[in-house]
């Protein structure tokens, strides 16, 4: 049952209890109890609302910050993670493979804001190797969920 809570949840996190259990065919108090199970455990973290932030009079940026660090001896990488995401301006940090360790998500109100996050803090963090920054120019899809709205053909149709 927990992973087809989880499957519908993670796509409408506000369907009513009821209604999720009438869906899967379970009691409504199983499904109640399950869900509160597994946010003790943690298992379900937390709830978010996808907002079109292009759609509001509120600017924001959103970076990805590439981030090469050297773990510290005795700590790996948790470590410097805990680190990174105590900011508040880091939205997200992902352990990565490849050329970078990490993969950290900002949001702040200017380009110039997010620059000063990397030069002021991130980057003169003792671990920190080097950074690469990436700024989103737009979203097309976000969460599963598309964000782009189709292109309307707007020509006329003519025919003979």
């Amino acid at each position: 049952m927990r992973e087809k809570i989880l499957a519908v949840i993670e796509k409408n996190s506000r369907i009513d209890i009821k209604d999720l259990a009438t869906l899967l065919g379970e009691d409504e108090v199983a499904v109640a109890n399950e869900i509160a199970e597994m946010e003790k455990e943690r298992i379900i973290c937390g709830y978010h609302t996808l907002i079109d932030w292009d759609k509001t009079g509120d600017e924001k940026v959103t970076a990805l910050i590439e981030v090469r660090v050297t773990p510290q001896r005795g700590m790996g990488f948790d470590k410097v993670a805990e680190r990174i995401y105590q900011y508040n301006e880091v939205e997200a940090v992902y352990l990565m493979s490849g050329g970078y360790d990490f993969t950290v998500m900002i949001e702040g109100k200017t380009m110039r804001q997010v620059a000063q996050f990397v030069s002021d803090k991130l980057a003169p963090m003792e671990s920190v190797l080097s950074t690469a920054t990436h700024f989103i120019l737009k979203k097309y899809k976000d969460h599963g969920t598309i964000i782009a709205e189709e292109e309307q053909d707007e020509r006329m149709l003519i025919t003979p």
